[in-house]
């Protein structure tokens, strides 16, 4: 149908031309959209605010050839404003828009779509730390992309037992036997912490260490930008706050 409906989240916007806007959107039910809007750049406009990054909205657009058309916006949930006040809330949402954003429109399903409206929701409410609400998506959202890692069985030959190397580009924590050469080791009690992100766990990711967090950062940031191929730009701006 030439014009449909959806929930969106706002990724990231460009200018066109003198009042317009070129706006990247993760929605619902269509993955990625881009689309023009029109007019939204002039103080006039009846939805330019609701159009902005980390903004959630009920869009209307009509199908174009290459872009589609942003006909009305109805706001779902307005976290710019608040995540906007505070800079850890702030480098940590775009750090989570750039990774929605980097990931192909084959990986653009209704769970990636509640699983950002839900990270941005906890950020601008200030539910826990800046730092691991991200972390969380980013372990949760590679998940549903089909690479979680493995923070129990050897990634490579599935053996059981305490392994504590690290290997992102095999999948996760790996046996002696199968870990490279100089490896690094991470923290059994950092091994805590990221299989606490990955499901959720928040008493224990708060009662863990300064150092263990950190280094469970520190993981999680190297695996998604492996299997994202390239760096996440925003990270280097996020502080590793508690």
């Amino acid at each position: 149908m030439p014009t449909y409906r959806d929930e969106a989240v706002i990724l990231r916007t460009h200018k066109l031309g003198e009042a317009d806007r070129i706006v990247t959107m993760l929605s619902r039910g269509h993955g990625k959209v881009r689309a023009v809007a029109k007019g939204v750049r002039r103080t006039s406009s009846k939805f330019g605010s609701r159009l902005e990054p980390f903004m959630v909205a009920d869009v209307q657009l009509y199908q174009g050839r290459s872009l589609d058309i942003v006909q009305q916006a109805e706001s779902l949930g307005a976290y710019g404003a608040d995540i906007a006040l505070h800079y850890d809330r702030y480098t940590a949402a775009n750090a989570m828009v750039e990774t929605a954003d980097r990931l192909s429109d084959a990986e653009a399903t209704p769970e990636q779509y509640l699983l950002l409206v839900g990270g941005l929701r906890a950020l601008a409410r200030g539910e826990h730390a800046s730092r691991s609400i991200l972390d969380s998506y980013l372990l949760r959202v590679m998940a549903l992309s089909g690479w979680a890692p493995s923070f129990t069985d050897c990634a490579r030959c599935a053996k059981n037992g305490t392994h504590t190397v690290f290997v992102a580009q095999m999948g996760g924590i790996v046996c002696d036997d199968c870990a490279p050469a100089g490896s690094p080791r991470i923290p059994s009690t950092a091994l805590d912490v990221l299989r606490a992100l990955l499901a959720g766990d928040w008493e224990r990711v708060e009662s863990a260490t300064d150092r263990d967090t950190a280094a469970a950062s520190g993981v999680i940031a190297a695996y998604a930008q492996w299997h994202l191929e390239r760096g996440i730009r925003s990270l280097s701006l996020v502080e590793g706050n508690r």
